[in-house]
């Protein structure tokens, strides 16, 4: 009895240690990497990013023009436009042109640069040349009598100014008158009719008395 209850045992624990589960190692778990893209599209396998394919900044916006408008307009100055900007915009910028201001001189289509002068005269006379210009830092203008040849207009041959028949333009190359001075010279002859004496001048806006001592000998009535 007792050699067959040791052989039950033994029969016994034979089969629970047959019937226990084999712990199985784990499979190795795969690596993963961490890639960079480049700004470029590319990728560095590394993981690191490469500092010259960095996205270059965006560039500043393209500053502002200053342009200069003179003459018959109802806030002459210096006006700030954006890029781009045309005659017309720097007329509207100044306040528009006055009633007599000369437009058709001017080509308001055109682009202005920055340190460009617009002057707004008067209308001209019948068979005058234009008085109105658009002068560019560069050195170009449209419009404007500055053409003219000597002797012609209000120049006279010794040398002095007609105040009657003079242009702007003849009148800003007298010392001391400026486009905006010569341009109000010539306003006051259209509203008030021919200079009867050269101290009329006196009643022109921007002429002093200093002024008028300057270009005293430099002008005639004629």
């Amino acid at each position: 009895m007792a050699a067959a209850g040791v052989f039950v045992v033994l029969v016994a624990g034979f089969a629970v240690f047959r019937d226990a589960p084999t712990p199985a190692p784990a499979p190795p778990l795969a690596v993963v990497a961490t890639d960079a893209v480049d700004t470029d599209g590319t990728v560095d396998t590394d993981g690191t990013v490469d500092t010259d394919d960095a996205v270059d900044p965006v560039p500043s916006a393209e500053a502002e023009l200053v342009v200069s408008v003179v003459g018959l307009v109802t806030r002459p100055g210096l006006v700030r436009l954006q890029p781009g900007s045309r005659v017309a915009d720097a007329v509207a910028a100044a306040g528009g042109a006055v009633e007599g201001a000369d437009l058709l001189a001017l080509n308001m289509a055109a682009r202005v640069a920055d340190g460009d002068q617009i002057v707004v005269g008067v209308v001209p006379p019948e068979a005058a040349p234009p008085v109105s210009s658009t002068t560019s830092g560069v050195g170009t203008s449209t419009g404007g009598s500055d053409g003219a040849p000597a002797g012609v207009g209000g120049a006279a041959p010794g040398g002095t100014v007609d105040l009657n028949a003079a242009t702007v333009a003849e009148l800003d190359a007298l010392p001391g008158v400026g486009p905006v001075t010569a341009t109000s010279i010539v306003g006051w002859r259209e509203t008030n009719g021919r200079f009867a004496t050269v101290d009329q001048l006196s009643e022109v806006d921007g002429i002093g008395p200093g002024r008028l001592a300057k270009i005293r000998d430099l002008v005639h009535v004629g």
